[in-house]
């Protein structure tokens, strides 16, 4: 058996507002090479606001993940225990996607030289998704 494991992005909307689209703006700013593989809108038949993301795959690097906006708000979000570990050749590009993913989101570990990593950072972007950047 051959199976594929893709990470899933559900998000939740916040005030009304849909929040795909804004997380793969900011994804896209933080890493460069970010490319949106597929998209496919809600309509007007529902279930959510027509527009909104009913499915997005997208890759950073050579990693695939997929998206959606949910059509409900559910009562739980991201949580930190689960995150994408992005490592990273290049000092610069390793604290661009840092300095972008982090703006309105929350720092786990800062920025600085571990045992594990000459230069390594944990945080949660402003959509609660938790990322770990790491100079390899």
């Amino acid at each position: 058996m051959t199976a594929t494991v893709t990470p899933f992005l559900m998000f939740n909307p916040v005030d009304g507002q849909a929040q795909a689209d804004r997380a793969l703006a900011l994804y896209a700013a933080a890493f460069p090479d970010m490319e949106v593989l597929e998209m496919a809108r809600y309509g007007a038949e529902g279930p959510a606001v027509p527009g909104n993301v009913q499915k997005a795959r997208f890759r950073i690097g050579t990693q695939q993940v997929l998206c959606i906006d949910s059509p409900i708000t559910h009562a739980f979000t991201f949580t930190p225990s689960l995150s994408l570990f992005v490592t990273f050749t290049d000092t610069a590009a390793l604290d661009h996607a840092f300095n972008t993913l982090s703006e309105g989101g929350g720092i786990l570990m800062p920025l600085a030289a571990y045992p594990f990593s000459p230069r390594y950072a944990w945080l949660t972007d402003r959509f609660g998704v938790s990322w770990q950047v790491s100079l390899a």
